[in-house]
Order: C-alpha cells, then sequence, then structure tokens
C-alpha cells in the first residue's frame, strides 16, 4: 500500500478512533491526545502492517493500548469517576443519554469495550477477540455480562431488553 493510500485510509478511521477513546477516556484532551498519538504510531509503523485487509483492526489495537497508556499515566492523578464531561458521539448527545453514557462508564473496560466496539463500531466478536488478542467465548461472555450489569442499571430484563426496545442482535462473523 502507497503512503497517500494509507494516509487517506488512516484518516478516514479518525472519527471511529475517537468513539471508541470515549469508550475508555472521559476527558476530551486525553481521547484527542490517544487519537493523534495512535495516527502517529500507525504512519511511523506502517511497514509492520502485515495485511491491508487488517488495518483498521490493527490501528485500533494501538489506539486501545494507547488509551491504556494514558489511564495507566493519570491513576494517580484524578479518579476517572471524578471528571465530568459532556461531548458528542456521532449525533447522538452524550448529555442526552447521560443514564445509558454513565452507565456504561461504572462497567469495567474491559466489559464496556467489547460492546463499544460491537454495538457502536460494528466489529463482529471474532474482530473483537482478534483487536484485544483473547477468545472469541471470552468476548461472548464479557458482552453478555456487560449486558446484564447494564440491564440492572438501567432496568432492564437479563436479556438486556426492555419490553419495547429490544437490542441488536450480535454478529458472529
Amino acid at each position: 500500500m502507497s503512503d497517500d493510500v494509507f494516509a487517506e485510509r488512516l484518516a478516514g478511521m479518525r472519527e471511529s478512533m475517537y468513539r471508541v477513546s470515549c469508550s475508555q477516556l472521559k476527558s476530551g484532551f486525553d481521547r484527542e491526545d490517544a487519537v493523534q498519538e495512535t495516527l502517529l504510531k500507525a504512519w511511523n509503523n506502517r511497514h509492520k502492517l502485515r495485511n491491508e485487509q487488517y488495518m483498521q483492526t490493527w490501528v485500533t489495537r494501538i489506539l486501545i493500548n494507547e488509551c491504556k497508556n494514558i489511564h495507566r499515566k493519570h491513576k494517580r492523578e484524578t479518579a476517572v469517576s471524578e471528571l465530568q464531561e459532556h461531548v458528542s458521539v456521532g449525533d447522538t448527545s452524550v448529555e442526552a443519554n447521560s443514564e445509558l453514557y454513565e452507565a456504561l462508564f461504572n462497567l469495567s473496560v474491559k466489559l464496556r469495550l467489547p460492546l463499544i466496539l460491537h454495538y457502536i463500531e460494528g466489529y463482529t466478536t471474532r474482530e473483537i477477540a482478534k483487536i484485544l488478542n483473547i477468545p472469541r467465548g471470552t468476548v461472548l461472555w464479557r458482552m453478555s455480562k456487560a449486558r446484564k450489569e447494564l440491564g440492572l442499571v438501567l432496568h432492564m430484563d437479563e436479556h438486556g431488553e426492555d419490553s419495547h426496545a429490544p437490542m441488536a442482535p450480535i454478529k458472529g462473523d
């Protein structure tokens, strides 16, 4: 892949990367830092990408690692639960869905991230397993557990559904 094509594809992933960073970090500054650092690392290591088909998965993995680095760096500074910021994700205002947003951020990152990658970013469970470097069964278990925990918080039934709004099915591959 030429440098120009790589740069175009990388630029096209920016919104998606920001949404994924929203699932990991609460501070807008940290999110932007994570995305910028990911763009830089991906560009500098573009020769290490073995298969163009997996570019988005590869870049997402870099982003998740960068978010973890930022989280570790700030661990001693301020508890994430003390931060309060209103942001927009795509066309959906987080402020308008503050109950869901708060419930998502009360989940551990291990449970929250597969949900975000699947329901918001559209990855299959196999792709999520590859991104997170865990077995597919673990991805399915974490998503199930996360939906159950969200259901308890949001007063939904144990299958992640309320009586009026069914949750989208999980795409396997």
